[in-house]
């Protein structure tokens, strides 16, 4: 994590005192559950509670210096600040108790406000979706004219993209919404399953099916995987951006404020600055889901060769996406769309979109649909070369003109036939 692409939120929320303050949420808890099990003093959590305001993280990493244990040191400061009640504190519990519980917190916090963003973020295309509903534009296939589309539908796959991506990040919410409190190897040795869903339910945890020492680390990959597949559809449309943005295209482009600069060598340059950096932020989400999976084979009950790589993986994942999300936000809200280009590069190859349509209806007369191509396609080569507009070269030709009349051939070039379902598209997009 770094502050450039730290939201302040998910700075505060992977914070040390943060993370303390959720150790210690989970030990009261199982505290709480214990008291009302009847094996510690009722009234222990209610006396350890006011240290939560004195919670020093300098102080726990200076114990931990002698300690060499993180959950040692901190219940070695919280018996500093709270005293002899806090010798309850951990009862029959282990330090993955905390640790995961406590993990599986930040996560859920983490992804509602993945979510949030997504919702906003979705609210932005739908608007921008609808504005363009019928805003005609050549559809592409290998970056080559294919047929017309409008720049609604255009976006409306990347809405529905996204709708997806939500869709699996409250399923991953779901799935990482487990903690443990059952003890060093998950059998509850000195504690109960009773005491555990009495615990995780009042910090609205589910108790994990087969602990061992750990939460199972597959839970945590899906979250990983579902973060990376959101992140590779945020860096699927600010690709489309870029190639819209280029000078020979320019059917979109990024917003460019007041005095904005875009290099510092060319006064002229307007350069599409947020796409790029959401593909190359897009590649440090996906980098999560190796680790992640990697995670998840560990000896017998446990080892902790997960542990440092979540310390790093799971706040930069989680905070670089909630970034992206923003950013996209910003980008598709300040997208200047220009019609008149999208219009000029729709016509640009003198109507050799409507190939297929002549195709078609040359085969309804008929003719074996091999056939009908060759025909089709010699007068669509012409008109690539510039010999003369596709229309007027298959009106020309005898061979076609023996099957369709020009009429027959004009229909195949409206527009409007050619987009008639876009609106169905993006009807049914949106209502997903």
């Amino acid at each position: 994590m770094i502050p450039r692409y730290t939201p302040a939120d998910f700075e505060e929320l992977w914070s040390p005192r943060r993370k303390y303050l959720a150790w210690l949420d989970v030990e009261l808890a199982a505290c709480e559950a214990m008291e009302r099990a009847g094996i510690v003093p009722a009234g222990t959590a209610a006396q350890v509670r006011p240290v939560a305001d004195r919670i020093d993280p300098d102080r726990i990493d200076a114990i931990e210096l002698e300690t060499r244990h993180d959950v040692i040191a901190f219940l070695t400061h919280v018996e500093e600040l709270a005293g002899p009640p806090a010798r309850w504190l951990h009862r029959g519990m282990t330090s993955s108790d905390v640790l995961d519980s406590s993990f599986a917190l930040l996560l859920v916090e983490a992804t509602d406000k993945l979510i949030a963003r997504t919702d906003a973020l979705l609210d932005a295309f739908r608007a921008r979706v609808q504005e363009h509903r019928r805003t005609p534009m050549i559809g592409r296939s290998h970056g080559i004219h294919a047929e017309p589309t409008t720049f609604g539908v255009a976006l409306a796959g990347h809405y529905a993209e996204l709708a997806r991506g939500r869709a699996r990040l409250v399923a991953a919410r779901a799935e990482i919404a487990f903690g443990k409190i059952a003890g060093a190897v998950g059998t509850y040795a000195h504690l109960t399953p009773a005491i555990e869903a009495d615990a995780l339910g009042k910090l609205g945890l589910t108790p994990e099916t087969v602990a061992t020492q750990i939460v199972p680390r597959d839970r945590h990959a899906v979250l990983a995987n579902a973060m990376a597949v959101v992140a590779a559809g945020i860096e699927r449309f600010a690709t489309n951006v870029r190639h819209w943005q280029r000078t020979e295209v320019l059917e979109a482009e990024e917003p460019f404020a007041k005095g904005q600069k875009g290099s510092s060598a060319m006064p002229h340059k307007r350069n599409p600055i947020l796409s790029e950096n959401l593909c190359g932020l897009a590649r440090v989400v996906r980098a999560a889901v190796v680790p992640a999976l990697e995670n998840v084979a560990l000896w017998h009950e446990r080892d902790i060769s997960h542990s440092s790589v979540e310390r790093m993986m799971m706040p930069d994942s989680t905070a670089t996406l909630a970034f992206m999300l923003d950013r996209t936000k910003r980008l598709i809200e300040g997208l200047v769309v220009y019609p008149e280009n999208l219009k000029r590069n729709l016509e640009k190859t003198n109507g050799l979109w409507a190939s297929e349509g002549v195709l078609l209806e040359l085969v309804h007369k008929g003719l074996a649909r091999q056939g009908a191509y060759v025909l089709v396609q010699r007068n669509a080569m012409r008109a690539f070369a510039g010999e003369a507009p596709f229309v007027t070269l298959l009106e020309a030709d005898a061979d076609i003109r023996e099957h369709l009349s020009a009429e027959e051939i004009r229909a195949q070039f409206d527009l409007g036939h050619a987009l008639a379902h876009c609106d169905t598209i993006i009807d049914r997009a949106l209502a997903g």
